[in-house]
């Protein structure tokens, strides 16, 4: 049985996290580490998250129990993240990576470390769902072809930190890579004013933050006379830690390297 490591077990996906891993059957909950001034720190896991004692404490960062737990799952902050790479890295733990908002030079970082230390998922969105989604999106974009207008629109709850989401650069990714082109190019995050007419080439992605939308993402491909809408609804952050916890259960006997949910799910003939 794999044991699991949860970082930041008192945030809303650590407790969702820590409860999915609580019901799969090839898991077991083992540890879990919050920031040292948390206030959960020194409770029991279960008990903060509201699903019953675990006896599993809430520890003060991820050293003191980084030799309880073969797999570390992370959905926190981008910098908290990369620290928990090195550490892993100097331990030899695997890692799945749901956080969002890893700039270029970390997702390089990542890939070094894992490559030559550990095994790690890594993938800004690890439900069912989305990862089909994105591949629906690459798909439709290739049949498409450049007739079709590429726009993506965001939304989520408003205590989120990173515009756009991550679920949908990925998206826009996606579409970029199907129509021979570098999002870096040709993304488009802000329309305001007298902006002139859309170019053929650009990919527009909006972000929408309001109240507690757990997260929505619809791509738009608009031609002449007709349009495909594609949209995924989260209705609850548990889609998001039920694929958490695939991962964990894959990634435990995997060899070093750095992988995507795609790996996971066996989507990448897809």
């Amino acid at each position: 049985m794999t044991r699991v490591i949860i970082a930041g077990a008192a945030g809303r996906m650590g407790q969702r996290i820590s409860s999915m891993v609580r019901k799969n059957p090839d898991l077991q909950l083992t540890a879990a580490f919050e920031h040292r001034d948390n206030p959960a720190v020194g409770r029991d896991v279960g008990e903060n998250a509201g699903f019953g004692t675990t006896g599993v404490t809430i520890a003060a960062g991820l050293e003191p129990v980084i030799d309880q737990g073969d797999v570390i799952i992370d959905f926190t902050f981008h910098t908290a993240t990369m620290d928990f790479v090195r550490t892993a890295a100097e331990h030899g733990r695997a890692m799945v990576i749901g956080t969002t908002g890893l700039t270029p030079e970390d997702l390089a970082t990542l890939a070094e470390l894992a490559g030559k230390n550990f095994p790690c998922v890594q993938a800004p969105n690890m439900a069912v769902g989305v990862n089909v989604l994105f591949k629906l999106v690459a798909k439709t974009a290739a049949v498409l072809g450049d007739a079709y207008d590429v726009e993506i629109v965001e939304a989520h709850h408003r205590m989120k930190k990173d515009a756009p989401s991550g679920t949908a650069l990925k998206l826009g990714e996606m579409a970029a890579t199907a129509l021979n082109r570098k999002l870096a190019d040709v993304g488009v995050f802000e329309r305001n004013g007298i902006i002139g007419e859309r170019t053929d080439k650009e990919i527009g992605i909006q972000s929408i933050r309001a109240g507690d939308i757990v997260g929505e993402h619809t791509v738009y491909f608009a031609g002449a006379g007709e349009r495909i809408e594609i949209t995924h609804r989260a209705h609850s952050r548990d889609n998001f830690a039920r694929g958490a916890t695939l991962a964990a259960a894959w990634v435990a006997d995997k060899p070093n390297g750095l992988y995507t949910m795609f790996d996971v799910l066996g989507l990448n003939d897809f």
